[in-house]
Formats: C-alpha cells, structure tokens, sequence
C-alpha cells in the first residue's frame, strides 16, 4: 500500500486530509518526525491559519530543511490552502515573511470590494492535463482564504479563479503540488485531484 505522508506542525486540517487519502486506498501517516519526511513516498502539507506562524512551527520542529531534502530528491509534495501558499517565496500577511521558494512569486491579502475571506465553492479554468487528469475545463471546488497569489502569468500557474479579480488557485512545478482550494472537501473533483497526485511519480526538482 502506497505511504502519503501528512506534515503535522500544529496547522493542518489534518483528519479530513487523513481520511480523504484513507478513502482512496493509500495510508495516510501524519508526521512531525523529519527523517520520516525526509524519506517519505509522498508529502502533504496541509496548512490552516497565519502564514509566519506556519513557518515559524516548521523551523521549530526542523522540518523546513526535512522538506527541502524530500523535493530535492524527487518527492512528490503538494500543498494545501496555507500550504500552497507556503510553496512561494514571500508572503505579506504579518509583515514581510519567507516562504520555502519552490515557487516564483509572493503570497498577497486580497483588495477586493467582495467579502473577504473568499469562502465557498468556486470554479476553476483547468490549465494542467496531469494535475488535473478527467476533470472539464472547467471545475467547481471548495475554498477558504483571504490571501493568495494574484499574478495569473507567473510560472507555473496550473489553476484560475476569479473572485473579483483572478487569481492562481494551483501550482504545478515538477514534483511540487500546490491547491489553493481544500480537494478533500471538494467531493468528486477533489478526490479526483488527490487520485490524480497518488498516480504521479518523483520528478528532482529545482
């Protein structure tokens, strides 16, 4: 049975991830243990809540660099809502904050004139066959979040949406993962999108 390893570092919607990857026939190991997760089939990193006080719970378990090791040797990582966002370079949420930099670009609050948080189901424009292998060109999923990556040609975008403005809503660079969106709370299509990660093999990356 394939492993998926799921970061524990105190801000993770941990047991819906759990059982969503339970459901599709892999087994789910939650983890805060670094050579655990250094050495991990696959990686989730999940993430609710401030973007620093993320960060700043990976670097106490020691986990960032455990990542860091992981992508670099073909690992498959996806990361999910704040742990998408954790995938950039830079967020502006608490002031100025650094992010792992797998992906090019920074993480900013939304200026909108709609009601922020941007919670509830949305659609997504489809813009990767492998992330998004038997889903239309278009989806509905499920979010929650007021900040996000608001530069639609930036690299690596494999999802849009609009809310009020569009936005990148996943990421997609080699063996790195990212949904803005929550897919095990995004019935079908979201267990679609998780099928579609436990099919895919290790790629190095950057």
């Amino acid at each position: 049975m394939q492993e998926v390893v799921i970061i524990d570092y105190g801000m993770g919607n941990l047991h819906s991830v759990q059982k969503a990857i339970s459901f599709l026939g892999a087994q789910p190991i939650l983890s805060q243990d670094a050579e655990q997760i250094a050495s991990a089939q696959k990686l989730i990193l999940p993430g609710v809540g401030a973007f620093g006080d993320a960060m700043d719970e990976l670097h106490k378990r020691d986990l960032v660099q455990a990542i860091k090791a992981a992508v670099q040797k073909g690992t498959p990582l996806m990361g999910i809502c704040l742990g998408m966002q954790l995938l950039f370079e830079s967020s502006t949420e608490g002031g100025k904050q650094e992010g792992f930099g797998f992906i090019p670009g920074e993480i900013t609050k939304f200026n909108i004139q709609q009601k922020v948080p941007h919670m509830g189901w949305n659609s997504v424009e489809n813009r990767d066959k492998q992330m998004f292998a038997g889903l239309p060109k278009e989806f509905s999923v499920y979010f929650v979040h007021s900040f996000c990556a608001q530069d639609i040609h930036m690299p690596y975008a494999s999802g849009i949406t609009e809310y009020e403005i569009p936005f990148v809503c996943a990421v997609h660079r080699k063996n790195i993962y990212g949904c803005q969106f929550h897919p095990e709370k995004s019935g079908e299509n979201g267990m679609q999108i998780l099928r579609n990660f436990l099919a895919v093999e290790g790629e190095k990356s950057c």
